[in-house]
């Protein structure tokens, strides 16, 4: 019941106050708006970017209920008065729609169909959308979808006659997330999509549909290949620059103005002293590590490697980031290679 605006919400016994309308009426949502077979939201992995991800779903209006292994960050939501769930299964029970945010295929696998999983009900599903959002490979994205089909719906939703799945990677990293201003890389069924274009939205700014099942995580994963070749080509070159005696900033405002511009020089250039605000400006702390470059590298090789397709400068910058990882760099930034790598100095 509303009371002057503002929502109460009991929890247990304790009960909790809410400024859920103002929050929605200053972001320019309303409840109202939210199908009613979309409201109930699971969200499961609550870690840097899903929990920015599932409090942007609070503030858009959907009921969402949370779970996560990590007792911590659950806390972080029952506080609020979110309802946190034991088990994916449990999120799956009380949901219109589930959202996993995970950070492998392993662990994708499990949520799924381990014990206790997503799909653990025999085959009779409640939620009629499903949406992974963890960065995977493309074959396991395919294969939950077929997992997925082969299930059905305890009860009609909307249109919905089955269940559908969404593979639906993002890029934009944690200030993204935060922000709500996402892109996402879709894969599955155009009017699973097309459903789902509303909860997107509450999580981002940008949608591309990519196509059918899996091609969302394929997308994904060969966009951060070619981030990490520009990253370590942009790098490369600026260190051999500071070896034939140019400044990097010079270098930068060359490439910034000619046909070397990209990414990894406007934007998130790896010379500490040319840009502000970027990790390599902050030594190499925050940012995509490079574990995470690392992991997105094995599986862009290991895909490669399962159509017979080879990646020779994908192979290698997979070594370089491995290489960085072995010599204890694994949570710096991945632009560290510039230091790290290939011996370049900071910007005087």
């Amino acid at each position: 019941m509303g009371l002057g605006g503002v929502g109460w919400r009991s929890v247990g016994s304790k009960v909790q106050r809410w400024g859920l309308e103002n929050c929605l009426r200053l972001r320019g949502f309303s409840s109202a708006a939210v199908p009613s077979h979309m409201e109930s939201v699971g969200f499961i992995g609550l870690g840097n970017m899903g929990s920015h991800m599932a409090r942007n779903l609070i503030n858009a209006g959907y009921r969402v209920s949370v779970h996560d292994v990590n007792e911590n960050a659950m806390k972080k939501f029952s506080d609020d008065g979110i309802p946190t769930k034991g088990s994916p299964l449990e999120v799956s029970e009380s949901s219109d729609v589930v959202i996993t945010m995970l950070p492998s295929s392993a662990h994708v696998l499990d949520v799924y169909s381990g014990g206790n999983g997503l799909l653990g009900n025999g085959g009779r599903l409640g939620p009629w959308l499903y949406i992974d959002s963890s960065t995977v490979d493309p074959q396991t994205s395919r294969k939950i979808s077929m997992d997925i089909s082969r299930c059905l719906l305890k009860e009609k939703k909307g249109y919905a006659e089955n269940p559908m799945m969404l593979d639906a990677p993002v890029s934009g990293g944690v200030p993204a997330a935060e922000a709500g201003t996402l892109t996402f890389m879709v894969g599955g069924l155009e009017e699973a999509y097309v459903a789902a274009k509303p909860l997107l939205l509450a999580m981002g700014k940008k949608l591309i549909y990519c196509g059918g099942a899996g091609n969302g995580s394929a997308a994904k994963i060969c966009n951060n290949m070619a981030m990490a070749i520009s990253m370590l080509g942009v790098s490369e070159a600026f260190a051999l620059g500071q070896n034939l005696g140019i400044k990097a900033s010079t270098l930068t405002d060359i490439f910034n103005c000619s046909s070397a511009r990209c990414w990894s020089s406007d934007t998130y250039n790896p010379v500490p002293g040319v840009l502000e605000g970027v990790p390599s400006s902050r030594n190499y702390d925050g940012g995509f590590t490079s574990k995470l470059m690392a992991k997105d590298l094995d599986l862009a090789m290991a895909s490669a490697s399962g159509v017979g397709y080879k990646c020779p400068m994908g192979s290698e910058a997979l070594d370089i980031y491995r290489k960085l990882c072995d010599e204890g760099r694994d949570a710096k930034d991945f632009s560290c290679a510039f230091r790290h790598y290939y011996s370049g100095k900071d910007e005087k």
